[in-house]
């Protein structure tokens, strides 16, 4: 699974110096007041604006992967770091609060793919510092663990000393365990920075509407057994017991092959595969894991797979990766994957 690893990026400490100067003097302009900016470090309290607020709802104090921020008001220039942070900003419709985006990692959901283009793209994958300073942000929310990556100069700490706050998918806070539930806490704390809860509790019964109505769709239908193949040739590497993808298997009236993997990711050897005989591979498909036809042809190639149930029958399903993590994708993953695994309940 991408990892985000990249090559540093030195950043002169005279030019930061100066990108910091611009930001402050940027944002003032933009907020039409002088704003406050504190050093935060893990497990501290950032307080950006005064002590006095007149914004509905605020302040609001947020604690997330160890770092405590509270907000005076909700952030007004955001940019987001891969993709299904910024998916899951347009569901909530804060499209306007967005001056830039990075890392699309597949094609984007058809109810956001107009808001989404609208937004400028500043890199292909992570952008440096420089890149992001230079949007002015007074926010930025990654995705992934690489989008703060310290040995790039992107530590949160670093945007911290140049006045940005940053959040960090809680799937990556080092969790042991990703639900369903990880998804709709990610949705209400968004809102809740953004002054829009009641946008997300919305959008959270959306999501678990389609879930149920999903479920009541292969309701007594025997479970299919599916085995993930996210990448590996020498072995496979998969989905866990502890991963996302696992309940949305479980959810779409499936059962993990590998749920009895402690972990959320993990390889596990072929010979494993054949003797649990699944039904049903399903295919991450991400940038940079080769591609999903490429995958097939791999899967079909190998002789010692020949007689598993779902290569002889060649039944795959694919999921893009953002389908498994937290963020708004999931709650679809489980309609299709459910399409996927039981056709004859949606004829």
């Amino acid at each position: 699974m991408y990892d985000g690893t990249h090559r540093p990026f030195p950043l002169p400490s005279s030019r930061h110096a100066l990108r910091r100067r611009a930001l402050a003097t940027a944002l003032s302009a933009a907020l039409s007041a002088a704003l406050l900016t504190g050093c935060g470090t893990e497990g501290e309290t950032r307080d950006r604006g005064g002590a006095a607020t007149s914004v509905k709802g605020f302040p609001v104090t947020i604690d997330n992967c160890g770092i405590r921020t509270t907000y005076d008001e909700p952030p007004s220039r955001v940019v987001t770091i891969h993709q299904h942070p910024a998916e899951l900003m347009l569901a909530l419709g804060l499209k306007d609060r967005m001056v830039g985006t990075a890392f699309p990692d597949s094609a984007v959901l058809p109810a956001y793919q107009k808001d989404f283009a609208a937004v400028p793209e500043l890199a292909e994958k992570e952008p440096s510092f420089e890149t992001v300073l230079e949007a002015e942000p007074d926010f930025v929310y990654g995705g992934y663990g690489s989008a703060f990556a310290q040995n790039e100069g992107r530590s949160r700490k670093a945007f911290a000393d140049a006045g940005i706050d940053t959040y960090l998918n809680r799937e990556y806070c080092g969790k042991k365990q990703v639900s369903m539930t990880d998804t709709y806490d990610e949705i209400r704390t968004i809102g809740s920075i953004f002054g829009v809860p009641e946008r997300a509790d919305r959008l959270v019964a959306g999501l678990q509407d389609r879930i149920r109505k999903a479920g009541e769709a292969v309701g007594g239908a025997p479970p299919v057994s599916v085995f993930v193949y996210d990448s590996g040739d020498k072995s496979a590497f998969t989905a866990g017991g502890r991963s996302l993808g696992t309940e949305i298997i479980r959810l779409a009236g499936g059962r993990n092959v590998f749920s009895d993997l402690d972990d959320v990711f993990g390889d596990v050897s072929w010979e494993q595969v054949v003797a649990r005989r699944p039904q049903v591979i399903a295919i991450y498909d991400y940038r940079g894991a080769g591609s999903v036809e490429q995958k097939k042809k791999f899967l079909l190639s190998q002789p010692a797979l020949a007689d598993v149930p779902a290569i002889r029958n060649k039944r795959f399903v694919v999921l893009p990766l953002t389908a498994t993590l937290v963020g708004v994708r999931p709650p679809y993953a489980v309609e299709d994957l459910a399409r996927g695994l039981h056709p004859e309940r949606f004829r």
